[in-house]
């Protein structure tokens, strides 16, 4: 990957359909979340697809799905099939992994698994899918499996679209999505690279503080249209956490188009708006320099 090259990185879309057209969620949350984001097309590429949206605007993209069959009984995307296909779009994709939890040893044996055999660069866990408060003791080996080999995890927070209007939300409950359950995963293992996925509502002063407080966590802006994001989260990406804040567009629910469009009329300083789009992701992922030829350490800000 020609990072020197790239316009951005978005740390945070979607793999929704496999190869042989299986769906990461099941047909009524699928299509509470598309009610839930006004889409009235289809919005199910393949990851393949991905890459060639991305090629052509000269951007890379993180790509993930989540493991929730624990709680939903709904069998997932495989993650050997995001990433041997990211592996062949490696110039401008990303591979994250979805490991559920819940299946204990057998989840820390599979995350191993694929960051040393096939080139899995972090992971995704999205705790109000999965019924699971990331602080639960019951993900802790994984973390520690996690943080050992050197990758980030980037938690779903705040509100979901997922089950949105479906009766009882589908089963889906928001309070495990709260950042400060975050807070002690970054206490506890703080070596581990964190990223809050979204603008955190209604907890977005907790992910501020959280983020400002604990070195290796950061925040990505997916999920929202620049347009809407709070006030704090605008002034502390354009100070305190300037060297912390990725750009996300949460694709295909928002494209990065729209995403790009609309942050280009948010009032961010200049020399911010570089880090925010690219330079920051780039070094957390360990990718080159985009002014030298020397890899980036992840991690510290």
């Amino acid at each position: 990957m020609d990072v020197a090259k790239l316009t951005a990185i978005d740390v945070h879309t979607h793999a929704e359909v496999s190869a042989d057209g299986h769906g990461s969620l099941s047909p009524e949350l699928f299509g509470a979340s598309a009610e839930y984001f006004k889409l009235h097309t289809e919005r199910q590429p393949t990851v393949g697809q991905m890459a060639d949206h991305y090629r052509q605007r000269q951007m890379a993209a993180v790509v993930f799905t989540v493991d929730a069959e624990h709680a939903t009984g709904h069998p997932r995307i495989s993650n050997e099939e995001i990433a041997e296909t990211c592996a062949l779009h490696s110039d401008v994709l990303i591979p994250f992994a979805g490991v559920d939890p819940w299946k204990g040893r057998a989840a820390v044996r599979e995350a191993r698994r694929l960051v040393t055999e096939f080139g899995v660069r972090g992971f995704k866990f999205h705790p109000s899918l999965q019924a699971f408060a990331p602080d639960d003791r019951m993900a802790y080996p994984l973390y520690e499996a996690i943080e050992e080999l050197g990758v980030p995890a980037l938690f779903h927070t705040g509100q979901t679209g997922i089950g949105a209007g479906v009766p009882g939300g589908g089963g889906i409950r928001l309070k495990y999505s709260n950042p400060m359950l975050v807070d002690d995963v970054a206490v506890d293992f703080p070596e581990l690279r964190i990223v809050l996925a979204h603008p955190s509502f209604p907890w977005q002063d907790e992910a501020l503080a959280v983020a400002t407080h604990k070195p290796h966590v950061h925040i990505d802006l997916s999920g929202w249209s620049p347009k809407y994001f709070p006030p704090q989260l605008v002034r502390y990406a354009n100070s305190l956490l300037k060297d912390k804040v990725l750009f996300g567009s949460d694709y295909p629910v928002i494209t990065p188009d729209r995403w790009l469009s609309d942050f280009g009329r948010l009032e961010i300083k200049p020399e911010v708006r570089p880090k925010i789009l690219k330079e920051n992701a780039a070094r957390l992922l360990g990718l080159t320099v985009p002014d030298a030829d020397r890899p980036m350490q992840g991690g510290r800000s």
